[in-house]
């Protein structure tokens, strides 16, 4: 696992390049070296988890307190599809996954580590995403079946940000965001717990983009080699013996 963690970062467009075992390689490079190192059924399985796939619903934790909250809700993003993962990290934080919470899904993900809250949503902003935030002070109340939902989350590239469990986003946050929502509640409490909060929105965030038919499984044939390629060396232990 050490090896990857000095890969570069994904490309949208266009192929992967790796760097294992002191080799500079391409995705296409990556997958024949490996394909024959791996069973027929874990590449069937590879396969069916990337044609569900997309880098156009982005997540976003703002300085979340707890590690096992947000390997909570890396969980729940990867179940859905949506790839592209972006930890605001708290000042002065020093997280590390959870593999019992996790179940390892970090692994599937593409995950960015930000050190402030403006680099990270205005560099989702200048790659085309449309930017909503869970907040309880919002005036918009989503659930399954309303159109405010589908107004939210229709757009070709979409960002949810979650704030923290005490004090939810932040100003910043509230400043720089296309909008505002927060889920339907008819109970006593006043919110849900961070990953619940997640794995529900995740849910209203697909059923929305699958009413609408822009919804995961959009990968383009560069991304699936990019994204197979990772997985690949991700899910071959030692993987970095082939390239020596």
């Amino acid at each position: 696992m050490k090896f990857f963690e000095t890969a570069s970062k994904w490309q949208i467009e266009g192929n992967s390049v790796f760097h294992v075992a002191d080799r500079t390689i391409n995705s296409s490079e990556v997958v024949q070296t490996l394909a024959p190192h791996l069973t027929d059924e874990r590449k069937a399985r590879i396969d069916a988890v990337i044609n569900q796939r997309t880098f156009r619903v982005a997540t976003v934790v703002e300085h979340l307190y707890d590690i096992g909250n947000i390997s909570a809700v890396m969980r729940s993003a990867e179940s859905f599809g949506f790839l592209p993962f972006h930890i605001i990290e708290r000042p002065g934080a020093k997280y590390k996954m959870s593999d019992r919470i996790s179940r390892g899904s970090e692994k599937w993900l593409d995950i960015h580590r930000h050190s402030s809250t403006q680099s990270c949503l205005a560099g989702l902003r200048s790659a085309g995403f449309r930017i909503y935030a869970a907040d309880l002070q919002a005036a918009t109340v989503i659930d399954g079946v309303n159109v405010d939902a589908q107004k939210i989350f229709n757009s070709p590239k979409v960002a949810v940000v979650f704030g923290n469990e005490r004090d939810g986003i932040t100003s910043e946050a509230r400043e720089m965001v296309d909008g505002c929502f927060k889920l339907s509640m008819h109970g006593f409490a006043q919110s849900f717990n961070i990953s619940v909060a997640a794995a529900l929105t995740f849910q209203i965030v697909y059923q929305s983009r699958a009413r609408a038919e822009t919804g995961c499984g959009d990968l383009s044939l560069e991304e699936k080699l990019a994204v197979r390629a990772h997985y690949y060396l991700r899910t071959l232990d030692g993987a970095e013996q082939y390239f020596r």
